[in-house]
C-alpha cells in the first residue's frame, strides 16, 4: 500500500474552500471509486487553520499512476490554482512485515465490552 499525505496551504481559509469544492463537485467520491483507491480523506491539522491535510492511499503504484493520468487531475490542479494553494507531500510505503512485536507493545487497541 502507498499512503500519501498532502498538506495544502493557502491564505486564510482557502484550503478549506478547496476541500469543500472538491466534495461539492463530486471529485472526492469519484476518486474514492477509482480502482485501487483505499482512502481519500481531508483533515485540518490542529493549530494550522490555513492548512488542510489529504490522506490518500492506494493499493499499488499502478493504481496511483492511473489516477494521475485521469482527467480528474486537471480538475484538481485547476481548483488548486483557483485557491492559490501550495503543497507539501509525504509518501509512505507499507511495511510488508507488519508491526514489530516490540512496537506493538505501545499500541492500545479498542476492546469489546
Amino acid at each position: 500500500m502507498i499512503s500519501i499525505n498532502i498538506y495544502y496551504t493557502g491564505k486564510a481559509d482557502k484550503a478549506q474552500q478547496f476541500a469543500r469544492e472538491m466534495k461539492e463537485k463530486g471529485l472526492v467520491d469519484r476518486i474514492r471509486q477509482q480502482t485501487g483507491n483505499l482512502r481519500y480523506e481531508y483533515f485540518t491539522p490542529l493549530g494550522q487553520p490555513e492548512t488542510i491535510l489529504l490522506i490518500d492511499a492506494w493499493a499499488k503504484q499502478s493504481s496511483l499512476d492511473a489516477h494521475h493520468q485521469s482527467p480528474m487531475m486537471d480538475e484538481i490542479i485547476a481548483l488548486r490554482e483557483k485557491y492559490g494553494l501550495t503543497m507539501t507531500v509525504e509518501r509512505f510505503v507499507s511495511d510488508t512485515n507488519g508491526i514489530p512485536e516490540y512496537d506493538a507493545t505501545f499500541i492500545r487497541e479498542s476492546q469489546a465490552d
